[in-house]
């Protein structure tokens, strides 16, 4: 098992062909310490200074870049007509604190059953994309 601390770099270089992918659910991104094994059964210890973004070299050995790919996921997407559908969209979601990506014309949020009660209740068309999702970073207190 190979121990990482930190990214090498923040995408390869590298031809498809001269890499070797570590797959892993957005939550492990969140993690700085966490277990994984790569594409080709190599396995990875994680001890991190900082986190790991969707993309980033871990690991080179023998010309060989192993990147690790974030997994997409299911998402509700709720396409936002106007200003004020958008505020309250926003507003609603927002009181439900879910992980939420803002898209020009669209918002992103996190599958879980607090969200299928709201649209159900609020009657918002919507679809299920399976995704690479990105919310937004929490920055609670920010000046």
């Amino acid at each position: 098992m190979h121990l990482i601390q930190r990214l090498l770099a923040e995408a390869s270089t590298l031809p498809p062909e001269r890499q070797v992918t570590l797959s892993a659910e957005r939550r492990q991104f969140l993690k700085r310490r966490w277990r994984g094994i790569a594409a080709d059964g190599t396995e990875f210890g994680f001890d991190l200074e900082t986190r790991l973004t969707d993309g980033a070299v871990i690991f080179h050995q023998a010309g060989i870049d192993y990147v690790v790919r974030q997994l997409p996921e299911v998402v509700y997407e709720i396409r936002l007509e106007s200003p004020a559908q958008a505020a309250l969209v926003a507003w609603k979601v927002g009181n439900l604190h879910l992980p939420a990506q803002i898209m020009d014309g669209a918002i992103r949020i996190l599958h879980d059953e607090a969200m299928t009660q709201l649209l159900e209740r609020e009657a918002w068309s919507y679809s299920e994309p399976e995704v690479l999702f990105t919310p937004m970073k929490a920055m609670a207190h920010a000046p």
